[in-house]
């Protein structure tokens, strides 16, 4: 075991792969323990869990899939899931719509570079989508139970809607999805 593990680190192409893989595990991993700008991640948890009762529910669900990073409310609470969402929506157009079909069929390599391109728009669009559903879903429990966002964020009001902090989620969110859309395409 040994001596294949020096072998492995003995190819210098290797290694660099090797070492550039897990600077990127790293830092999804600390993305995963940076809370959204504007959170008070600590109240976000204890009300989190005082809100999932030891019961299984939706948002246990979704935290599970985050890898807890979505009861921290961390930028990459929403992982993969709007690309992975994107993918699946893509796929179905591509069986409804003749003239993608068509497109696909004739120049396969022209039509996967559009396929990834309307893919990525997708996941963009997605991510903003459910980043403000967060964002909703957190100004809510700062209203039942506040403390959870920092008050000069929701000073920020337009027509009393809270435009600075539904901003900062979205866009911070939408990047952390972006960043580990471009890591797996590494």
């Amino acid at each position: 075991m040994g001596e294949a593990i020096r072998r492995i680190f003995g190819i210098p192409e290797l290694r660099t792969k090797i070492f550039y893989t897990l600077v990127l595990l790293a830092i999804c991993r600390v993305g995963a323990f940076i809370p959204v700008p504007g959170i008070n991640a600590d109240a976000a948890i204890s009300l989190f869990k005082f809100a999932t009762g030891g019961g299984q529910n939706l948002f246990q669900l979704v935290d599970i899939f985050s890898g807890g990073a979505f009861a921290k409310m961390t930028v990459l609470a929403l992982g993969v899931m709007p690309y992975i969402s994107a993918s699946i929506i893509m796929q179905l157009l591509i069986a409804l719509i003749p003239s993608l079909q068509r497109d696909i069929r004739e120049s396969p390599d022209q039509g996967r570079r559009k396929l990834s391109k309307w893919t990525r728009l997708a996941t963009l669009v997605l991510s903003l989508f459910q980043a403000g559903l967060f964002a909703k879903y957190v100004v809510g429990m700062d209203r039942s139970s506040p403390g959870i966002i920092v008050s000069e964020l929701m000073d920020v009001q337009i027509f009393g809607f809270a435009w600075l902090f539904y901003l900062t989620v979205m866009i911070t969110m939408t990047a952390g999805t972006l960043l580990l859309m471009w890591i797996g395409s590494r």
